[in-house]
């Protein structure tokens, strides 16, 4: 057990670390399409819609555990670099590089801290109880919201098929059926009709 200056300094050692997820550069545009937003914007997006869409959860849950995993659930690409949604190549090596990732840099805290968050890290990518279920509703909505925001910018770039977005929210109902019926039918498939995601399961 160290001293208070000895576990304040790993604290703050930790926080210094985390500011550098502002530099992650992910492949969602911000409002206007001047740029891309970074894991620190995407995180700070997704957990204040967290606190505010919380009341549609399937299931009760604690708002501050979820959106406290929303908060750290990128943390790991400090190291491990941003994996795009829809690439199937990079998913392949996406959970050894994370895990690693999580070594360090939750390492950095002191061992209450590093355990806490490495927990929550981990509970978020299990995606089994309620609060890490709603957290991905969240992290999965908040990049469709932004595409339909810039006119399907990122989604056309990459040539977003429907088929893979069902793929990728496949289980995004099991955190909130009525967020999911609503972003689907508000959000999704007006960008098919317009061309910006590629409707492949047409019959």
């Amino acid at each position: 057990m160290g001293t208070e200056k000895e576990t304040l300094d790993r604290l703050f050692d930790f926080f210094r670390e985390i500011d550098k997820e502002k530099l992650i550069v992910r492949q969602n545009y911000i409002t206007g399409c001047e740029r891309k937003e970074t894991d620190a914007e995407h995180a700070w997006h997704a957990a204040l819609m967290c606190a505010l869409l919380s009341r549609y959860s399937n299931n009760k849950i604690d708002v501050l555990k979820a959106v406290t995993m929303i908060l750290i659930h990128d943390i790991v690409e400090i190291d491990a670099g941003d994996t795009y949604a829809y690439d199937d190549e990079g998913k392949k090596t996406q959970h050894e590089r994370e895990l690693k990732a999580a070594d360090r840099i939750f390492g950095i805290l002191p061992d209450d801290d590093a355990e806490y968050l490495r927990t929550l890290w981990e509970e978020f990518e299990q995606s089994e109880t309620a609060e890490a279920k709603f957290a991905h509703v969240m992290d999965n909505i908040q990049p469709i919201m932004l595409n339909d925001n810039t006119n399907g910018k990122s989604w056309r770039e990459h040539n977003v098929a429907l088929s893979q977005m069902h793929t990728r929210n496949k289980k995004t109902h099991e955190g909130s059926q009525i967020l999911w019926d609503y972003v689907y039918k508000n959000i999704v498939m007006p960008n098919i009709e317009k061309g910006n995601i590629i409707d492949d399961l047409k019959k």
